[in-house]
């Protein structure tokens, strides 16, 4: 199966986050087939990393598995390769694969594929990963960079925030307390707080992308929500600090997710640029230094529209045997 043909295999293979297994047991066969060793890492019921070596890996090329919903079909035209999953991130792990079946094919030993599930919500399949480190040096993460080499990424602080009140009926509000009443008002302190900017990796930005609350329209509501995902730089901890003190005996909250910002390992002859969004790698330190790069942008990631240029499929492929080659020389 050759590139083409094996990135819209992926895309076909449904791996919305929770839902990966069909997808890993089909690259762990595969993988099988082109003389890797090959390991399917439990994560959770029916969910499963998959972790394929040649030898004692010295270099680990890395993607996820997971896509975010809804599941969309492959098509192409003579340009594009469409999709969920197109950019982020089938076309990386169909180039992966690609570029481990070229390397054996060179001769080349002593790396891996390492392929993971859930970095579409909290990385938990890079968490249970980085328990079981197999001695790397290095780790080569793709995400969509226009195969750019990353610099640096941007950290996540993502918060749940939950408001009670008290239910009446909508046309005597003074015997209820109104939850979303409260939410709004919180929200609106959240989004006045001054948010850190940094030279390299640019501003802090907060997303207040889910919120919910209520019963119906005559009901006073006793019950809100909201999701807020912050986009951190460096020094996280402070505005994360300030957040919680805003927060504090207004409501209940919860951090689901804090992951830092992240700089990495620079190449000689690779386009370099930072990007906002953050990966997996910072929950897997143990499989060595850090490297990303991929093919697509992400800014057709997430969308009805979400594709990958053919072209920049290829190329990927040539780029990661390239970073392997160019690693391994370092020693």
């Amino acid at each position: 199966m050759e590139l083409y043909e094996l990135t819209k295999t992926l895309v076909n293979l449904e791996s919305v986050t929770g839902h990966e297994q069909a997808c890993a047991e089909f690259l762990g066969d595969y993988l099988r087939c082109e003389g890797f060793e090959v390991e399917l890492q439990p994560v959770a019921p029916d969910r499963s990393n998959v972790l394929a070596l040649r030898g004692k890996p010295e270099i680990v090329l890395s993607t996820h598995l997971d896509t975010v919903p809804p599941f969309m079909p492959a098509r192409e035209d003579e340009e594009f390769i469409y999709g969920r999953g197109a950019c982020d991130a089938k076309g990386i792990l169909a180039c992966q694969v690609m570029a481990g079946r070229q390397l054996v094919g060179e001769g080349v030993n002593d790396f891996g594929l390492l392929f993971l599930v859930g970095e579409e919500t909290f990385s938990d399949g890079a968490r249970v990963a980085n328990q079981s480190p197999r001695g790397s040096s290095y780790i080569i993460n793709g995400e969509p960079t226009e195969n750019k080499l990353a610099l640096g990424t941007k950290g996540v602080l993502q918060v749940v925030i939950r408001a009670q009140g008290k239910m009446a009926h909508s046309a005597y509000p003074h015997l209820g307390e109104s939850a979303i009443n409260k939410l709004l008002d919180i929200l609106e302190d959240l989004r006045r707080l001054p948010l850190p900017a940094d030279p390299v990796l640019g501003s802090t930005t907060m997303n207040i992308g889910m919120i919910s609350g209520g019963r119906a329209a005559n009901i006073i509501p006793d019950q809100a929500e909201a999701n807020v995902m912050i986009r951190t730089v460096w020094n996280a901890q402070e505005l994360r600090q300030r957040v919680e003190a805003l927060l504090e005996g207004r409501c209940e909250y919860q951090v689901a997710r804090d992951t830092p910002a992240l700089l990495l390992e620079r190449l000689e002859g690779f386009e370099a640029d930072v990007f906002a969004y953050t990966t997996d790698l910072p929950s897997l330190p143990r499989w060595g230094r850090p490297l990303l790069l991929g093919p697509g942008s992400i800014t057709e990631a997430h969308t009805d529209h979400e594709c990958v240029r053919k072209a920049d499929l290829t190329r990927a492929v040539e780029l990661y045997c390239q970073m392997v080659r160019q690693l391994k020389s370092l020693g």
